[in-house]
């Protein structure tokens, strides 16, 4: 983030979260005040109102799909950017006051991303258990140290700091998971580019035309920009009416995705810019992000433009 960086810092809690774990990733993190907030919606909310210069929240799971709250509240109300990302490989374990007994499990608090994550190894060893919805993996931990569930599935730094015994280790039915957590505060000029950025986007667009979204797309097809993620949310308005989040490949500065705005702007019935950030790069080392086809990388937009400035200061025929 340009400028000052932050110094107060929420992230989803309660302690023992992975977004606990994501901010302390983050090296500006390690000097600020970090607090935990009760839900996506309270983080976001103390960075609005100034009572935090950024959350960390999570965005979506790689087997589970998008976190839905989190996009619903950057979708709507003040504005906010999101200036980092974190992608966090997650691990989950099953975790219980001592003594507790793997067959004497009749209740397991669980965030809904992580009992999706882990329903295979739940059918197999607890198949009469009931899973209950909490709002993160740190409060159900919290809440099986507290005795309101037999046990709970969450982190390991959940366990350990509610001082749960681990019933079981690496739960998750798929172990190479990982959650994208970002860093989101209020808006202000984004970080220069650094050469592998994603801008995200809100677009919001004109129901009563016929190809919408696909007018949408076009905009950053033509210009080869690429459209690494496309998410959809209804919008509350009335059945049928949709926001879609956008992921690209790109900068706001760079000149094609800029031109690919400017369009999108005058296709649509709004744009929420939700930020210009690094990419995080946490795949196997050797993958590269996807060049632009002849014609349409930055290097190509430059020399038209130069050709276009000659043509028009006359110096070619």
């Amino acid at each position: 983030m340009p400028g000052t960086p932050p110094t107060r810092y929420v992230y989803l809690g309660p302690e023992g979260t992975f977004a606990e774990q994501a901010l302390g990733a983050v090296p500006a993190a390690e000097r600020g005040s970090r607090t935990p907030a009760r839900s996506v919606p309270e983080a976001l909310e103390a960075v609005r109102t100034g009572d935090a210069d950024a959350a960390m929240v999570p965005l979506e799971n790689s087997i589970g799909g998008a976190v839905g709250v989190t996009l619903d509240e950057i979708a709507n109300g003040a504005p906010l950017v999101i200036t980092r990302e974190i992608i966090l490989p997650v691990e989950f374990v099953l975790a219980a006051p001592a003594g507790t007994r793997l067959d004497a499990v009749r209740t397991v608090a669980a965030h809904p991303q992580a009992s999706t994550q882990c329903r295979g190894w739940l059918r197999s060893h607890l198949p009469d258990a009931t899973v209950v919805d909490v709002l993160s993996n740190g409060a159900a931990a919290a809440a099986a140290a507290r005795g309101e569930h037999d046990a709970a599935i969450c982190a390991p730094i959940g366990a350990a700091r509610q001082r749960l015994t681990v019933l079981a280790e690496k739960i998750a039915d798929h172990t190479d998971a990982v959650t994208r957590f970002v860093l989101v505060a209020r808006p202000g000029p984004p970080a220069p580019p650094t050469g592998d950025d994603v801008t995200s986007l809100a677009v919001y667009i004109a129901h009563d035309r016929v190809g919408a979204l696909l007018a949408v797309l076009m905009e950053l097809a033509v210009r080869g920009v690429n459209l690494t993620r496309i998410e959809s949310r209804p919008t509350g308005e009335a059945l049928g009416r949709y926001v879609f989040f956008l992921d690209c490949t790109g900068h706001v500065e760079d000149v094609r995705l800029g031109e690919a705005l400017q369009g999108l702007h005058r296709v649509c019935a709004d744009v929420r810019f939700l930020g210009s950030y690094p990419r995080h790069r946490w795949a196997p080392v050797g993958e590269r992000p996807v060049p632009a086809p002849p014609g349409l990388s930055d290097v190509d937009y430059a020399d038209a433009a130069a050709w276009l400035a000659r043509l028009r200061a006359g110096e070619i025929s």
